[in-house]
């Protein structure tokens, strides 16, 4: 042991099971909430209509399917870098570097994205001039930053309160929703189904605009992955990843569908006060004014600076482990495996936290500009992960069918259904580029995904041309 309380790898074998299951099952059920349920559905409720149920439903279905395919190699092999070093194993060593440095990418933009909406949110609290919203974002990285580098107990901690307060706002919303249904409800006016058509119908912008709303709402849904992520931490990651994976189905419906379906039935869809332009205006609360309930707008801060702060927290987490994945398996500086005496990759906690802080610096210096093209990168890179995850599935699949061994969690309707999946997920991805709403984000992703792809196969042929076709330790 050094001076420093860091430890080499050798001495403690790869990452401890520090997870406990009050900590996987809130991560598992909160993994799909995020700002963008309580902020970012206005805006796509202004653009589809009362017919955004379809966009989110059919979003919802894409995603349990990835799930379940995850879910079905995560079970059988549980590891840190999950569909990473499933596509390194199925697909090639080219595939899981460019799509675990994707998704590194993308978290570690994330927290930068995070953490200024946060700061947004505590600077207008204290009446501070916008200014110095960066001193409060600052604050926020530093905070989340701290909590991960002590040991997993500490996020997963973290992780539970803050899923706590979201599910019990989200509950919270349901119950009102279901009173208001009963007609008991003073004051608040439930229109029926034939008056939630009456202002346009079901489709008012045509139902093209269901299909191209679709690509920004998968957004919504990215990080229901974390689960499998965090399971290799865990004492039982078979079960963690288990009950995450038949989870999700529930999770999407009730959160979502059903608190949306609350929202088009309260309000109608062209309403300004939803029309997602700042979180003043979110959907949820323009529907709690309708209850009298005091504070609303309040209320709503504080649980989207929760949901906020539950994403930083939770990118933090994610991003660092993919980076000690890529590296213990060779694709990243192997200094990024170093593990301080607590168990945690500490120098890949920092070095996602400092792309992080470089993000908050570019969106209070170049907010229209850097900070807005780095943001456009990630666009697609859920899609892309995903589609990773059912190529992998469908190769890992067969291997794990003719071995005999039992499957815990099985795709349904193999291989077909995980072929209408991949070709689900590849048309949704190829549609951002005739959007024109996600046209730039469509290429900047494609962009940047063709370089690291690039890259990783440069890596593949010289560790081929060297003859060392063996992977390298940890692999």
């Amino acid at each position: 042991m050094t001076q420093t309380g860091v430890v080499s790898n050798e001495a403690l074998a790869g990452l401890r099971p520090g997870l406990k299951k009050r900590h996987l099952s809130m991560i598992a059920i909160s993994g799909v909430i995020g700002a963008g349920l309580f902020v970012g559905s206005g805006a796509t409720i202004h653009a589809v209509g009362p017919g955004v149920l379809a966009s989110y439903a059919l979003a919802g279905i894409v995603v349990v399917l990835v799930m379940r395919m995850l879910g079905e190699m995560a079970a059988a092999n549980p590891e840190t870098g999950s569909f990473s070093a499933y596509a390194d194993k199925a697909i090639g060593r080219w595939a899981g570097l460019s799509i675990g440095w994707l998704y590194a990418w993308f978290w570690s933009i994330i927290l930068g994205v995070e953490a200024s909406a946060g700061a947004g949110i505590v600077t207008r609290w204290f009446g501070w001039d916008s200014k110095w919203q960066w001193v409060w974002a600052l604050v926020l990285m530093l905070a989340l930053t701290g909590t991960n580098l002590f040991t997993v107990q500490g996020y997963g901690e973290f992780e539970f309160w803050f899923s706590s307060i979201k599910i019990t706002a989200i509950v919270v919303f349901l119950f009102l929703g279901a009173f208001a249904w009963t007609g008991l409800c003073p004051g608040v006016h439930v229109r029926s189904w034939v008056q939630v058509q009456a202002d346009g119908g079901l489709f008012p912008n045509g139902f093209g605009a269901v299909l191209i709303a679709v690509p920004i709402v998968v957004t919504s849904f990215f990080g229901a992955e974390i689960a499998t992520i965090a399971a290799g931490e865990s004492k039982d990651p078979q079960s963690a990843v288990r009950k995450a994976v038949n989870s999700v189905v529930w999770r999407v419906s009730l959160f979502y569908l059903g608190s949306l379906a609350i929202v088009i039935s309260i309000l109608p869809w062209n309403d300004p006060a939803i029309s997602g332009e700042s979180i003043a205006e979110s959907p949820y609360v323009a529907a709690i004014r309708t209850f009298g309930i005091p504070y609303a707008p309040t209320i709503l801060d504080v649980i989207v600076l929760t949901a906020v702060l539950s994403c930083l927290n939770s990118g933090m987490y994610t991003a660092s482990r993919m980076l000690y994945s890529l590296a213990e398996r060779g694709d990243a500086p192997k200094a990024l495996t170093k593990l301080s005496r607590t168990g945690s990759p500490y120098l890949a906690v920092l070095a996602a936290s400092a792309v992080g802080f470089v993000i908050v610096l570019f969106n209070v210096n170049y907010p229209k500009t850097i900070y807005v093209w780095l943001n456009n990168t990630t666009g697609g890179i859920g899609l892309l992960v995903w589609l990773v995850i059912a190529v992998a599935q469908m190769r890992m699949g067969r291997a794990l069918r003719a071995s005999g061994k039992e499957i815990s969690v099985k795709m349904w309707g193999y291989p077909y259904l995980s072929y209408i999946t991949i070709g689900l997920i590849a048309a949704l991805f190829l549609s951002m580029g005739f959007i024109q709403e996600t046209q730039e984000q469509f290429w900047l992703t494609l962009g940047l995904a063709a370089v690291l792809a690039a890259a990783g196969l440069f890596v593949e042929r010289r560790a081929k041309a060297k003859g060392s076709t063996a992977p390298p330790a940890g692999r």
